[in-house]
């Protein structure tokens, strides 16, 4: 077995209809020129047109030709609805009024996006020679999967926060825990071009 390099990124800014801005699409070529650098295997991305549009922007960036690939699991939805004994009881009235709207069978379905996004993406490289793989996702799926590195329980997806085209890394060894190597790294982006996707009082 070999280790894993997954590199995962939010999508870049969009407009209200999901097609990414002016500064999205300069977040996105900037993210490229970072990751030119790295000798990446693959780019995955999820169905909707701003992961779509921000993946091949990034790939044009690259020095070497990688396949570009579509994947459902790292798509935009709610990867983990828990029940309230899981909960804290200080931390229950904001989480449950944030998944409020999450029908059950949407639930159902995230759920199964999750497991899979974790079947096909965490822990070593079965191969024999390390992987680098760059997915373009959503905040959700990036959260997910940073918990399930960290061994956090499985709703502590909920509450982490990842800026547009910023940067995650999670190393898997064959012989070690997963390694979180950086989380919502922006030092590629611009000051004016960091922290969108945040409120303004979160930013930093």
């Amino acid at each position: 077995m070999a280790v894993r390099h997954l590199y995962l990124a939010r999508h870049a800014e969009p407009d209200g209809d999901g097609v990414l801005t002016d500064r999205g699409a300069r977040q996105a070529a900037l993210l490229g020129q970072r990751l030119s650098v790295v000798p990446l295997t693959s780019v995955l991305h999820g169905p909707l047109p701003r992961a779509t549009a921000t993946a091949r922007l990034v790939a044009e960036q690259l020095a070497e030709p990688v396949q570009v690939a579509e994947v459902e699991a790292v798509g935009d939805y709610v990867p983990y609805v828990p029940t309230a004994d899981e909960v804290a009881p200080e931390h229950r009235a904001e989480v449950f009024g944030f998944l409020a709207e999450v029908s059950a069978e949407e639930a159902v379905h995230g759920a199964e996006l999750a497991a899979e996004a974790v079947r096909l993406l965490a822990g070593p490289e079965s191969g024999e020679e390390d992987s680098h793989c760059l997915v373009v996702t959503h905040a959700f799926t990036v959260g997910w999967l940073v918990r399930h590195a960290l061994g956090a329980p499985p709703w502590r997806w909920w509450g982490l926060g990842f800026g547009h085209a910023a940067l995650t890394v999670l190393r898997y060894h064959p012989d070690r825990p997963p390694t979180v190597v950086v989380v919502n790294d922006m030092s590629h982006l611009p000051e004016d071009l960091r922290w969108t996707g945040f409120p303004a009082h979160l930013r930093l």
